[in-house]
């Protein structure tokens, strides 16, 4: 049998749940799978997503017509090893053997296999993914083509991994960023890296980092973390001093937040509720409302967004994000703040819900505090945070977010 074949065979099964069914890379248990082989099927699947349009439009020149699913994304997840440097002798062996052991259903194609992949050019490269016309459409309209084929560069690429810090605790090496997230290029086997085990650091994208930064926690405040799973602005707020509450409608996601608040030794109070039907016992001096969103911002670490949404659940998110924004602001005490962001691209959970939010309620300003390490350019004239893919380029991006302060006056 060819080396790599049970990773590589469980990256196309993937590929058939993310392409065929709909589902989500994170639907994936890997149940069953040696750790090395769960994490390298994981890590092939998503490098074939970032690269599947320029690789369908390559092997359209070999194939007569769409050979089945599963044969297709052997092929893709083959094409875009190659276009990586993987060497073409196991490469072409692995995709061979992985249609011979579908049975019926491919071992008649494996030759057809063999062919194409053998007459594709060499060296081979591929061009930067596009993302799909659903998506890619309003960002050119928004940010211009220019931007929108850097963020797609983005994309094309392996995101970084970012951590962020507590101060006076070990911690890896790595390039500390302006905002002072910690970024690694290979980091390897977490819990064995320094800090892991005192609970010095959690991993948290750079950007994803910032609400709570411009939330500015003080110690003893009453803080509500709404929508607070997986749990990363939760530990920020506690390491801060504050009194939190951190409510999030899944249980499970909850139960990954508590493991973390464990390791840290940080405390908060978790509440499983939904936010439309939850009344707190009393009000609170500031909110983190991180709203349910399109996710578009995040799709560099999520490279499956683009193929298992299409856009169609935009209005039903940013209602319930007003519905949310709305709630939020009748537990907050008089002269207390609220912050409202999502990792979105598009205005209408951003920018267009901040115009929408200040006409319903009046009596709302809009603070802009100077945080460390932006760039001046990457506020909003209202005053709200834009944050994209592209910013970092050159460090290896960041999560694209929309954030914004709003005071509840006395």
């Amino acid at each position: 049998m060819a080396e790599g074949v049970t990773a590589r065979a469980t990256a196309v099964a993937i590929l058939d749940g993310v392409l065929g069914e709909g589902r989500m890379l994170s639907d994936f248990s890997g149940e069953g799978l040696a750790p090395a082989d769960r994490a390298r099927a994981l890590r092939l699947a998503e490098t074939t997503l970032r690269h599947l349009e320029p690789a369908d439009r390559l092997l359209e020149k070999h194939l007569r017509k769409s050979p089945p699913l599963t044969v297709r994304n052997t092929l893709r997840l083959a094409v875009t090893e190659l276009s990586q440097g993987t060497p073409a002798h196991g490469t072409v062996n692995a995709a061979v053997e992985i249609t011979r052991q579908g049975g019926k259903r491919t071992a008649h194609l494996t030759g057809l296999v063999n062919a194409v992949l053998r007459a594709l050019p060499e060296p081979l490269t591929l061009p930067v993914q596009k993302l799909p016309r659903w998506l890619r459409q309003p960002l050119v309209h928004t940010y211009g083509r220019d931007i929108t084929t850097a963020i797609e560069a983005v994309h094309s690429q392996e995101p970084p991994l970012d951590l962020t810090l507590r101060n006076g605790f070990p911690h890896p090496e790595g390039d500390l960023l302006p905002t002072g997230s910690l970024r690694l290029r290979a980091p390897g086997q977490l819990s064995t890296l320094p800090g892991y085990a005192e609970g010095g650091w959690w991993v948290q994208d750079a950007a994803a980092a910032l609400p709570a930064e411009l939330l500015q926690p003080q110690p003893g405040e009453r803080i509500l973390d709404l929508c607070a799973a997986p749990g990363g602005k939760t530990l920020q707020l506690a390491a801060a001093g504050a009194q939190v509450s951190a409510l999030d409608i899944s249980a499970p996601r909850l139960a990954r937040l508590q493991a973390n608040l464990a390791r840290t030794g940080l405390t908060a109070t978790l509440v499983t509720a939904d936010a439309l039907h939850w009344q707190p016992e009393a009000p609170f001096d500031a909110i983190l409302l991180d709203a349910p969103c399109s996710a578009t911002g995040t799709i560099r670490r999520h490279p499956d967004l683009p193929f298992v949404k299409d856009g169609s659940e935009l209005p039903s998110l940013t209602t319930l994000q007003s519905q949310l924004i709305d709630r939020a602001l009748t537990w907050l005490k008089p002269g207390g703040r609220l912050v409202f962001s999502t990792c979105s691209l598009l205005p209408e959970e951003g920018e267009a819900q901040l115009v929408a939010t200040l006409q319903r309620r009046p009596a709302l300003t809009v603070e802009r505090p100077d945080l460390p390490g932006i760039d001046p350019e990457w506020y909003t004239p209202e005053g709200a945070l834009r944050l994209r893919p592209d910013h970092w380029a050159d460090r290896g991006g960041m999560d694209g977010f929309f954030m914004v302060r709003l005071r509840k006056k006395g």
